[in-house]
């Protein structure tokens, strides 16, 4: 699945100049834990989170000895001292867009520990959407006969008769049995559709009438 089949097509989105109590409004009115920061061309330049505003509410604009802090602490402190958007946002903006995969921007999202994503267009850069960690979390939700129908494609790849594996959906666990012709597209089979959107793990318990993976010891004279 692509971000384009889970995303919202609303973006809540401010310029460098919008105020902190501005940003603070968006934030309430909208419902959103983050605004996007955009140029006058629409494309993400950063965005600002409600861990940014915090920044302020703890004070650390105030906090001496800042000069001999690291440079994320130093950082932290220019940003809580802004006043606008521009001043106070994080950048750059981690953006993904329309046809990138769900699970790269689960990744994205993970690695960076940020709980949205600006969704861009492809060619202009400009901002199109946004997709919530909320919106990734749909592929769970997976109607079976879709994820059955995916499965029944992987079969065909592997030149695997679909009629003779049999598959139980149960809460994102994937079970296989029955049986196939090789010991190694029972293997295949297991590790494809573990990479199926909506499956948290698979059981195999696939036979096969012939194992192809016996390995012969050499002989010696």
């Amino acid at each position: 699945m692509k971000v384009k089949d889970v995303m919202g097509a609303t973006a809540v989105a401010v310029r460098p100049e919008t105020s902190f109590t501005e940003v603070v409004d968006a934030l309430r009115r909208f419902k959103v834990g983050a605004v996007t920061v955009i140029d006058v061309e629409n494309r993400p330049i950063g965005v600002v989170s409600e861990d940014d505003l915090l920044l302020k509410e703890a004070g650390l604009h105030e906090h001496a000895g800042v000069v001999f802090a690291g440079r994320r602490k130093r950082e932290d402190h220019r940003r809580a001292s802004g006043i606008t958007a521009g001043e106070i946002m994080t950048a750059p903006a981690i953006t993904v867009t329309k046809d990138t995969s769900v699970r790269d921007a689960a990744r994205l999202m993970h690695r960076h520990r940020v709980k949205q994503l600006p969704v861009v267009d492809a060619i202009t850069g400009r901002i199109t959407g946004t997709v919530h960690q909320s919106d990734l979390l749909k592929v769970f939700t997976r109607p079976a006969e879709e994820i059955d129908r995916e499965i029944a494609e992987i079969c065909d790849r592997l030149h695997i008769e679909r009629g003779e594996v049999t598959i139980g959906i149960e809460a994102g666990m994937l079970t296989l049995t029955g049986r196939v012709g090789l010991h190694s597209q029972s293997l295949h089979l297991a590790a494809a559709v573990r990479g199926v959107d909506g499956v948290l793990g698979v059981e195999n318990h696939l036979t096969y009438r012939s194992d192809d993976l016996v390995h012969i010891p050499p002989l010696y004279l």
